[in-house]
């Protein structure tokens, strides 16, 4: 049986590879996606859809996981283009392992080019 590490280090691999049936494989029947930047919510094939259709995205590349017990987090790097240039976005995602499977999924994305507003820093 899978373990939480390993499940989201595979994750983290097929969406880079752009493997969709092979990510479908690691979700479990009741698999839930939650986007909580946007509180949306993807059941298992709709998620992967998401992510299959998702315009101009390149490349997912794995920066950080921990894991312990039933429960992984991962910090990685997404890169897209969209109208002749290159977007990125970290994301931080949090899964549930249950007979092992990935049953649910959090994910949190942060704007790579944002900047803080005024008067929010000490210079």
């Amino acid at each position: 049986m899978a373990t939480a590490e390993e499940l989201l280090r595979a994750l983290c691999d097929r969406i880079d590879a752009h493997d969709w049936a092979a990510l479908a494989r690691l979700l479990h029947p009741e698999f839930v996606c939650r986007l909580a930047h946007t509180g949306e919510q993807f059941g298992g094939p709709d998620w992967v859809r998401f992510n299959a259709e998702y315009p101009g995205f390149e490349q997912l590349e794995l920066l950080d996981l921990v894991a312990s017990g039933n429960r992984a987090v991962c910090r990685a790097r997404v890169v897209g283009g969209s109208q002749g240039s290159d977007e990125e976005f970290q994301v931080a995602g949090f899964i549930t392992q249950r007979d092992g499977l990935i049953a649910e999924l959090v994910e949190v994305w942060a704007d790579c080019d944002a900047t803080p507003p005024d008067g929010t820093r000490v210079q």
